[in-house]
């Protein structure tokens, strides 16, 4: 199994943006087959260091990975991330 760890800066770090974005994130739920599963999260720390949102999604294969990465309900997440976003790193690790 694959899990792919997302980290996002926001550009608007405020409650309600980052909520927003969340919520984008959450909506990729039962809309692509590969997903096995999907947890979002909002720092609650909100440290210097600290990233707004995490995204860690589950998939059986890479393959599925790659799947999703080009699936078109991805893509739209992937459209307002990029509009959003300061920065973000990532992880895709088996376990």
């Amino acid at each position: 199994m694959i899990k792919h760890i997302v980290l996002f800066k926001l550009k608007d770090a405020s409650p309600q943006g980052v909520e927003r974005t969340a919520a984008v994130l959450r909506g990729l739920e039962g809309k692509v087959e590969q997903l096995r599963g999907l947890e979002v999260g909002i720092d609650v720390v909100r440290s210097q260091r600290s990233y707004d949102i995490a995204l860690i999604a589950t998939f059986d294969s890479l393959e599925d990975l790659e799947g999703y990465q080009v699936h078109p309900e991805h893509k739209k997440v992937i459209e307002h991330m990029t509009q959003v976003r300061e920065s973000q790193v990532a992880v895709d690790f088996e376990f």
